[in-house]
């Protein structure tokens, strides 16, 4: 009989301990599956199991959508400010071209006719420091949104085709007068305006850095023109 109760509780007890067994390996369970779905939260910003935030992940791609956007904002502004110079300075853009240009081509043609070296070392001078100035003028164009010129205008294609029909001293004579003088006056004139005028700081800028050139080549003209005897006085 006492033997009987003995393994009844002995009975009771194992039962005991394998329930206990199995609640404790569900509980162990449940904490991983709480642990996995916290670290998932973190990870996608949301409220984990503590009650906590973790935002480094969305934050970080807030930030970066932040930052394409502001790039964005800039470029559209970039392009609006394209739009933005006066017609005033978009004509003094051209007209700064189109003197550079008229001086390049009207200085190839002087090198390829004139047999003076006085005149040819001109014309060279012409050709390399108004290249120079035409090719400065691009991007300051590109950046206004202004399209340059890529012919010469009417007066000056009537001035080639007049020096193209001379030759010797009388292509001399004429290209210094209209090219070296008459030209760099009207080119010296209208710089001083756009630098006195101009709205746009850039333009403003692009004109004070070619007075000083044009200023030099007016004044080397002028020398060439009364150390002859024969040629042009410029008037």
């Amino acid at each position: 009989m006492q033997n009987n109760q003995i393994k009844k509780l002995l009975a009771v007890s194992a039962f005991a301990a394998m329930f206990s067994a199995f609640g404790a390996q569900a509980q162990t369970a449940q904490s991983m599956t709480n642990q996995s779905a916290t670290s998932t939260q973190n990870m996608t910003g949301k409220t984990a199991a503590d009650g906590t935030v973790n935002n480094t992940s969305s934050q970080g791609m807030e930030d970066r959508s932040a930052q394409t956007s502001g790039a964005s904002g800039a470029s559209g502004q970039t392009g609006s400010g394209m739009a933005k110079v006066s017609a005033a300075d978009k004509k003094a853009i051209m007209d700064m071209a189109m003197a550079n240009m008229a001086e390049v081509e009207t200085g190839k043609l002087a090198l390829s006719k004139s047999q003076n070296a006085e005149v040819k070392a001109f014309a060279q001078q012409m050709v390399d420091d108004h290249g120079k100035a035409l090719a400065d003028l691009q991007p300051l164009a590109q950046s206004k949104g202004v399209t340059l010129p890529t012919e010469l205008d009417a007066k000056h294609k009537a001035m080639s085709a007049k020096l193209e029909k001379l030759n010797g001293d009388a292509f001399d004579k004429e290209y210094m007068k209209m090219a070296g003088l008459k030209d760099h006056k009207d080119t010296h004139a209208k710089l001083q305006k756009i630098s006195k005028s101009a709205k746009d700081g850039d333009v403003k800028a692009a004109a004070d850095k070619t007075l000083p050139v044009v200023e030099q080549h007016l004044k080397a003209a002028q020398q060439m023109s009364s150390a002859k005897s024969g040629t042009t006085s410029g008037k």
